[in-house]
């Protein structure tokens, strides 16, 4: 490298406003101790890509970034996929080989720790609770983060919709299960008729997304007390910006919780933050670790929403940083728009090795370097750097040697950590989790009691079937009475017309009383003798006496 390059080069990361450094320029493989590389403060809410195969330097430079950064007075927020970010809050360790290497670019190396809170999120871990509720984090985001189609993320809407409009919290995951499965039921189908309804297939959908959700940990995230985000913007006492740590273990084959929670975070930001343009240094930077998982598997308007989110956020002043293996582990979208990129060395063992490293190379400016040699030739702490200068203009691409952090490079005890995380503001404000009345178990006691009004209606059924059966009977037996006296009474007139009739038939057979004297035999032999007198008497032959 020529002394015309070396010049040119240090021109470029040469400037009049505060800055934060990087490290410095590599000529011919030898630190050049005056070319100072550095980034514009101003220009970090431009964002920015660290990039580099395992072992290359990655999380050190993260961390050289976060202490100088926190140094401005600017808040910091990371993401702590391994625990190895924890190191901030604790000195560094000098050694003879770390006194060595800072010697050689110029670097004052002191042991220096960093104001530092941790989070966890739900509690699960050390640090503060981050928490979120169901119904601030919204059908929007909750739909992107799973993947729905338009019409699902409709239906999902109308449910948000319905228990806003019912006064049912929706708190956590359960709350919204609860209500999804009220839905799908006959007193729930009702409900929503006047709404346009919900499919009892959408419901389903809906149903195993959130089981699938849960089943990553999201369970953890939703709750209360909610976190509000303005937390994350705090300073010291002397001015120090307060580096926030989100400790994320065994969250590696669970991205979807990474990505959920990015989303709230970021969207609640850029909802509740002011714009305020271009300013000297911004109001927070974030630095996500292993961003390739926040970008595994992601749907297409998920993609969408970060790269809309990313853009955005910038005139609230928030910087956004990814670190991640490859440059291809981002979307076009995304990468597009980082500014600043600190390359670490590349491997190509492989085909797809081979063309990403091109594909790497292809996103820098030109310069005189091999890029595809050197990136693959990169001593650990060493990267290819250009960062976006106060006109927004790329700088040179330089090979730089990158500071030492002044923090401990490694894991803080989690014993030395304790004592402070319990003492912390935010633990008493956040460290106790509420459960306080939501839709889970208002639509349980609405259950319950339509379940005991069904009883108590089918119990007064069955009585008043009861009674009607007994007076049924009662009307019956007063019927069968009533039709026996009737059959009583007919059959005593029938009788009594019979004897009737009878009697009229004797009386009409009857003889006179003349008929019945001159027909008995008194009388007959009266007739004899009084008959025989009168012929004697007539022809004298009456007897004499």
């Amino acid at each position: 490298m020529t002394d015309d390059t070396v010049a040119m080069i240090t021109k470029g990361y040469t400037f009049s406003e505060a800055t934060i450094e990087l490290g410095v320029l590599m000529a011919d493989g030898t630190p050049v101790p005056d070319a100072k590389i550095r980034i514009p403060l101003g220009m970090l809410n431009r964002h920015g890509l660290i990039a580099g195969a395992t072992g290359t330097g990655k999380t050190k430079t993260l961390q050289l970034l976060a202490e100088q950064i926190s140094a401005a007075g600017v808040p910091v927020f990371a993401a702590d996929m391994k625990g190895d970010l924890s190191g901030l809050a604790s000195p560094g360790q000098s050694s003879d080989k770390l006194l060595a290497r800072t010697a050689a670019i110029g670097q004052d190396w002191q042991a220096k720790p960093s104001p530092v809170e941790f989070f966890a999120l739900g509690g699960q871990g050390q640090g503060v609770p981050v928490r979120c509720t169901m119904t601030a984090f919204g059908p929007t985001l909750l739909s992107k983060v799973l993947g729905l189609t338009d019409v699902q993320e409709s239906s999902l809407g109308l449910v948000f919709h319905y228990a806003d409009q019912r006064g049912l919290p929706l708190l956590d995951i359960a709350d919204l299960r609860a209500v999804l499965t009220y839905l799908g039921s006959d007193e729930g189908k009702v409900e929503l008729k006047d709404l346009g309804g919900l499919a009892a297939s959408t419901i389903g959908v809906l149903l195993r997304e959130l089981i699938g959700f849960s089943d990553q940990g999201a369970d953890l995230f939703f709750g209360e007390p909610e976190f509000q985000t303005s937390d994350f913007l705090r300073t010291t006492a002397d001015g120090r910006g307060v580096i926030s740590l989100l400790e994320l273990p065994n969250l590696v084959d669970r991205p979807a919780v990474f990505s959920t929670f990015l989303m709230w975070l970021l969207a609640d930001l850029f909802h509740d933050l002011p714009e305020v343009g271009d300013v000297d240094k911004p109001k927070l930077v974030f630095f996500f670790d292993e961003a390739h998982l926040l970008f595994a598997d992601a749907s297409k308007s998920f993609l969408q929403a970060i790269a809309q989110t990313v853009r955005l956020i910038r005139s609230k002043g928030v910087g956004v940083f990814f670190i991640t293996q490859s440059p291809t582990d981002v979307p076009d979208d995304v990468l597009a728009q980082l500014g600043s990129r600190v390359q670490h060395a590349l491997r190509a063992h492989t085909p797809n090795d081979a063309k990403a490293l091109k594909q790497t190379v292809n996103t820098y400016p030109t310069s005189s370097y091999d890029l595809e040699q050197i990136l693959q030739n990169l001593g650990i702490g060493e990267a290819i750097v250009t960062v976006m200068d106060p006109n927004g203009s790329p700088t040179p691409v330089a090979w730089t040697r990158m500071r030492a952090p002044q923090s401990l490079m490694g894991a803080t005890p989690p014993e030395v950590l304790a004592p402070g995380i319990a003492a912390s503001g935010l633990m008493a404000k956040y460290g106790q989790a509420i459960d306080r009345d939501s839709a889970q178990e208002m639509l349980a006691r609405k259950v319950e009691q339509g379940a005991a009004a069904a009883e108590e209606q089918a119990r007064a059924a069955a009585d008043a079937a009861a009674k009607a059966k007994e007076d049924a009977a009662g009307m019956k037996e007063a019927e069968r009475q009533a039709a026996a006296a009737q059959r009583e009474a007919a059959r005593q007139a029938a009788a009594q017309q019979k004897e009737a009739e009878r009697q009229a038939r004797i009386q009409a057979n009857k003889p006179s009383l003349i008929e019945e004297v001159a027909k008995s035999s008194v009388f007959k032999s009266f007739i004899r003798t009084a008959g025989n007198e009168i012929v004697r008497g007539i022809f004298g032959t009456a007897r004499r006496r």
